[in-house]
């Protein structure tokens, strides 16, 4: 081969080769492009369903740190934003440096015109519980752990019955296996109803009223939800019990972009309840900034306001919001005494993920006698 043909060869290689890299640059651009619109900018047609993905990262001291995946699905039912609700469907999983793990799926589900209304969570948890005992009069220190593989299938099938208004039936499927209780060497506890484990099928009926547009951000609106669980043996339940539940929440739109929402929550059992089927006071939505089971009991009741800027009137993203709640447990109703609420407050700050659909990332701090509880999630508490 000639010197001039090799130079025509070596020519058309970086040519070549240069051509190649602009494509991939240009692919890598692309593909760094889509990512930052799918999440940043919302790109998507508010019609077209939409999915994403988010790492997380927490720390706790009976967990160590902790790695996991969030999941979330919008879309309208049919693609149309008209006459039908956002329906969402979120899941997450996890898992801690201890061998922990878990599985979590939330969804609330509209079909065609509000004909149908699906609502129900999904939990699969191999996860330390911490147990202060039962009682509004628990004290914070030294808590026992309770080590057990945790299975909950809970879902409310519902036909409307007039506008907003939904009735059907639910069902409350628990099982706790695979216990370890490890008392605290300071305190012993006496074991509570179901230390060994139990496995419980719940079925009954419920009613839910829901005016909200958006279940993930209500800017106005009414939702109400009464529901029924009985749980026997003969259904092959390990304990015979029943429990009645009630959940109202109201908003508001006071000015545009800032929202006032209430909400007020009851749960009442009766029979032979299992510790971890009891009445949990703390969670992320109500009693925030208390551990979930801190205080349990026959009966809960509590009340929560709050405040929410969507977005600040200075900016296109970024939100806050400011509550406050309280509450308490009891043996029942009678027990319930005043001097025993329990408050908690606190605010946190929101971004706005998806612009076209109103959906929020929000983390909130919630300030307790006890300490500080943080949360990260997608949509607001409630």
């Amino acid at each position: 081969m000639s010197r001039s043909q090799n130079k025509i060869k070596s020519g058309l290689l970086l040519t070549t080769g240069f051509l190649i890299g602009l494509v991939q640059q240009s692919v890598a651009q692309n593909i760094v492009q889509r990512a930052y619109n799918r999440f940043f900018n919302d790109t998507t047609s508010a019609a077209n369903p939409h999915v994403s993905f988010y790492p997380t990262f927490s720390y706790a001291p009976e967990t160590s740190f902790e790695f996991g995946v969030s999941a979330l699905y919008l879309y309208h039912a049919n693609n149309d934003v008209t006459n039908n609700r956002l329906s969402e469907i979120q899941a997450f999983s996890f898992v801690t440096l201890r061998g922990q793990y878990g599985l979590n799926i939330d969804h609330t589900i509209y079909g065609d015109h509000d004909r149908w209304f699906f609502l129900g969570r999904g939990r699969l948890q191999r996860f330390p519980l911490l147990y202060y005992g039962i009682g509004p009069d628990t004290k914070p220190d030294h808590p026992a752990t309770i080590d057990a593989l945790s299975i909950q299938l809970r879902e409310r099938a519902m036909r409307r019955i007039a506008p907003n208004l939904f009735g059907g039936i639910e069902i409350d499927y628990q099982q706790l296996s695979r216990v370890e209780f490890k008392q605290s060497e300071t305190i012993t506890r006496e074991l509570p109803l179901g230390s060994n484990g139990t496995t419980n099928l719940g079925l009954g009926a419920g009613f839910v009223y829901d005016s909200r547009p958006n279940a993930l951000n209500a800017r106005r609106g009414i939702f109400a939800e009464l529901a029924y669980l009985n749980y026997g043996r003969s259904r092959g339940s390990s304990l015979s019990f029943s429990n009645l539940s009630m959940d109202i929440r109201l908003f508001r739109t006071v000015r545009p972009g800032q929202v006032l929402a209430w909400q007020t929550y009851g749960v009442l059992t009766s029979g032979n309840v299992p510790f971890n089927q009891m009445a949990l006071l703390g969670s992320e939505i109500i009693m925030r900034g208390y551990y979930p089971g801190r205080f349990r009991d026959k009966m809960y009741l509590a009340t929560q306001l709050e405040y929410r800027w969507l977005p600040f009137p200075f900016s296109r993203r970024f939100g806050a919001s400011v509550f406050a709640a309280v509450g308490t447990v009891g043996a029942s109703p009678g027990q319930i005494q005043l001097d025993k609420l329990l408050p908690t407050g606190g605010g946190g700050v929101r971004y706005l993920l998806f612009k076209k659909k109103d959906v929020y990332l929000r983390a909130d701090v919630g300030v307790t006698r006890e300490g500080l509880g943080f949360y990260i999630l997608t949509g607001e508490a409630f």
